[in-house]
């Protein structure tokens, strides 16, 4: 059973929903999740945040901290998660931002982090390393690693 199976099966089961605040992945989360079967009574929506400014009206992230690291580390992907979770008024809240393309802020790394919350409760968060790939297949990547998490996250919670 693939990932978006798993999470729709336990969503749909438990009556809870999921809500996403993307960066690097651009609404591949998104479009993963509402591709599902059903995604209408499970899934609330996501937005995707590229920038600062935005991530800091929408996410409500630290502005001044997420200036100092552009955007890119735990503590920014933790903040996401739970706030999409309150943005959306969704039980669950999957966040990810990172590089997809090597850039002089990343050191020339494609790295991201993505975290998963439960209402104000991040339960997990974790620094994906990429390897030198087409920019369009780190995203693809770093989506899939986010939503097996997840998947995974919600098999362990029963």
């Amino acid at each position: 059973m693939d990932h978006i199976q798993i999470i729709r099966e336990h969503l749909l089961r438990s009556k809870k929903t999921v809500a996403v605040a993307e960066s690097v992945t651009a609404g591949l989360l998104q479009f993963a999740l509402a591709g599902a079967e059903d995604a209408a009574q499970f899934f609330q929506g996501g937005i995707t945040a590229y920038n600062l400014g935005q991530k800091y009206r929408h996410l409500r992230i630290e502005p001044i901290h997420a200036e100092q690291c552009n955007c890119v580390d735990e503590l920014v992907a933790m903040e996401m998660a739970k706030n999409v979770c309150k943005l959306f008024c969704s039980q669950w809240g999957i966040s990810i931002t990172g590089y997809a393309t090597p850039v002089p802020a990343s050191g020339n790394s494609l790295y991201a982090w993505y975290a998963i919350a439960h209402g104000d409760e991040v339960l997990l968060s974790q620094q994906l390393h990429a390897a030198s790939a087409a920019p369009a297949a780190v995203q693809h990547w770093y989506a899939d690693m986010a939503l097996t998490a997840f998947a995974n996250v919600l098999q362990y919670r029963r």
